[in-house]
């Protein structure tokens, strides 16, 4: 099944739990999902129907009407529902657009500006507005001795499914330059601020 970020009791165990706002009966009724295939707009719409959650594509924020995913949602003006909507309208009408699991992104090829960089290892996410930050990449394949490096996931140009392959607009010279992740830890603003540096690129929180 799926768990949606708005479920999340706020704020986060730093611990191995997360606490969800929904009780046994609500998750045993939920829409059926098959973890290792794509999910569709139509079964999006359907999963947050039943939980009485807003569509996080029908606002100009990340999560719909809002920055983060809190419960309870904003209240929805006129507009707010016009465009959702609108949102709705357009899926039904539009080819069926995909999410894909991370767990099937592991493994991708990462295709810097100048050749290949590496391979998707993991992933690091913000605890606070559950957006997917980095790509955690293992350059190990391309450079013996490498690192695993941290690469934006707004420093993406393109993603082919079909042939797993990720392409950034960096070099291989700003990934050998960039920080070294070492797991476990938790990233600070200083090490995003490092990191960003390292790439020259704009921090997403300026």
């Amino acid at each position: 099944m799926l768990i949606s970020p708005y479920a999340v009791k706020r704020p986060v165990d730093s611990g191995t739990n997360i606490n969800l706002e929904l009780t046994r009966a609500q998750v045993q009724a939920s829409p059926d999902i098959d973890a290792h295939q794509p999910v569709s707009r139509q079964h999006e719409h359907q999963y947050l129907s039943h939980y009485g959650y807003p569509n996080y594509r029908a606002g100009s924020g990340l999560w719909g009407w809002d920055a983060c995913p809190s419960m309870p949602p904003h209240v929805p003006t006129p507009t707010d529902i016009e465009a959702d909507n609108a949102v709705r309208e357009r899926d039904q009408q539009a080819a069926d657009v995909h999410l894909r699991s991370s767990s099937a992104v592991k493994g991708y090829d990462i295709q810097a500006s100048d050749g290949s960089i590496g391979h998707v290892q993991d992933f690091v996410f913000d605890d606070v507005s559950w957006a997917i930050r980095y790509l955690v990449v293992d350059t190990l394949n391309w450079w013996p001795g490498g690192k695993h490096v941290l690469i934006g996931t707004k420093w993406i140009d393109s993603i082919d499914w079909a042939t797993g392959t990720v392409r950034v607009t960096l070099t291989r010279e700003q990934v050998k330059n960039s920080p070294e992740f070492v797991e476990p830890s938790d990233i600070g603003r200083d090490d995003e601020k490092r990191l960003h540096d390292a790439y020259s690129r704009q921090g997403y929180w300026d």
